[in-house]
């Protein structure tokens, strides 16, 4: 039983939503020299409160631990960059942003989305905790400050004269502790008749589709609309408009203002996914206690769909070192029994080893020399970008497996025939893994 209380509404959290075990922070990546050395695991249990809804970890270490050196850098996925740059153009026009109102993005990593606010010329600044990653923002001449943002942070900028047209966090919100701090130098930064947007994975997103590997501790909460609503009227914001997002498996982007400005109106989006919610049972506390049964099916799942695999001679890599992908392995304790080893784009992650399986990341052109028989894509929700940078892999017969929502396989020479492939159906196919593995068609 938890003693930690809501850090929304104060209310003393007694109900379970997902119990994951015990885990290492998910961006806890080893180097070489800390293979010997022991790892710290803590309890990865999320609680729901049976007042607000809001689902979330307690605190077990605080962000100063967590991000202040980050292995994360956004640039490296185009998906993603695609999907800022197409946000950057839309909100341009939309709210016809003038170049000489300020644009300040909060958690803005490495200046993956402001690059393109300055690109057309407006004047921008981000905000960024980490420093390894603030100083590859600067270096691409993306003015960064090295900070976590809050009530203090926003004041001093206030003091100094900068307040946000445009206020800007994408993935941010769940990554704080102090929510009402957080929403409170929200406030003190924006402009009289400025706007903010907000994007975050939707818990609607992780209960129907079973993502529990969203679930790790950098992520203090998991957020629906009627959650955001109520954290930002406490502090005198309002919501105007709400965008459903495929990113991430499902994403939220809402956007607000100061309740008291007269302008944008609010649209019926709000209304619309707060009924969508509503029906699905998020104000419900039955939904949130059958989670955890269902986790440990998808789990059963993935597992027995891995050893069919691995009793036929299959030889398994993982594409990609994302921290969801550490709370899948090590939850569902898929180690180097299973799979031999993973690989990254990112130069920032490659040679070091996952948390807890100690999986070697290396450079994806390392499958080119070993053959694997399959990929298992940890990133699901940019599955489709992976599939079309290692199409090659189908050259000796290769396939992939997505894990999430539901085990599919999928071959590497025809992927567009996305097929379902549950240990059941792996094990009637009959394939001689051993020989693929060796070039054979």
């Amino acid at each position: 039983m938890s003693n930690a209380r809501c850090r929304l509404c104060g209310e003393e959290l007694r109900h379970v939503f997902a119990d994951l075990g015990v885990s290492p922070l998910a961006n806890g990546y080893l180097k070489p020299e800390q293979l010997y050395e022991a790892e710290k695991f803590y309890p990865l249990r999320a609680y729901v409160c049976e007042r607000d809804f809001l689902v979330q970890l307690e605190e077990c270490e605080p962000p100063s631990r967590i991000f202040s050196d980050y292995a994360y850098f956004s640039s490296y996925s185009s998906t993603w960059l695609r999907h800022v740059e197409r946000y950057v153009d839309d909100v341009i026009e939309r709210f016809a942003l003038r170049r000489d109102r300020p644009i300040i993005e909060i958690a803005s990593n490495d200046g993956y989305l402001l690059q393109f606010f300055q690109r057309r010329g407006f004047k921008v600044l981000g905000i960024e905790p980490a420093a390894n990653v603030a100083e590859a923002a600067r270096a691409k001449g993306i003015p960064t400050l090295t900070r976590f943002f809050g009530a203090d942070t926003a004041r001093d900028l206030r003091a100094q004269g900068r307040r946000a047209k445009l206020l800007i966090g994408n993935n941010v919100l769940a990554h704080v502790p102090d929510l009402h701090g957080f929403v409170a130098g929200m406030k003190i930064l924006l402009a009289a008749d400025g706007i903010f947007t907000m994007e975050f994975h939707h818990l609607l997103s992780l209960v129907r589709g079973h993502q529990f590997d969203t679930i790790y501790h950098e992520h203090f909460s998991y957020l629906s609309l009627l959650a955001v609503e109520r954290l930002f009227a406490a502090h005198d914001l309002a919501l105007f408009d709400v965008e459903e997002l495929p990113t991430h498996g499902g994403s939220l982007r809402v956007y607000g203002k100061h309740a008291q400005a007269p302008s944008p109106h609010r649209t019926a989006r709000i209304e619309r996914l707060r009924d969508k919610e509503q029906a699905a049972g998020l104000n419900d506390l039955k939904t949130y206690l059958a989670f955890g049964e269902r986790v440990k099916e998808t789990k059963r799942r993935l597992l027995r769909s891995l050893i069919e695999i691995k009793e036929r001679g299959g030889r398994i890599v993982a594409y990609g070192a994302p921290a969801k992908g550490n709370t899948l392995l090590n939850y569902c304790g898929i180690g180097r029994d299973f799979v031999e080893y993973a690989v990254d784009v990112s130069p920032h992650k490659q040679g070091l080893f996952l948390p807890g399986t100690r999986l070697a990341i290396k450079d994806p052109e390392a499958i080119r020399e070993t053959r694997p028989d399959y990929l298992l894509i940890l990133p699901w929700n940019i599955k489709e970008e992976v599939m079309g940078q290692m199409s090659w892999i189908g050259e000796w017969g290769g396939k992939f497996i997505v894990p999430m929502p539901e085990v599919s396989v999928i071959s590497a020479d025809c992927p567009q025939e996305s097929v379902c492939a549950r240990a059941s159906r792996l094990s009637s196919r009959g394939e001689d893994h051993g020989s693929r593995s060796q070039g054979a068609a």
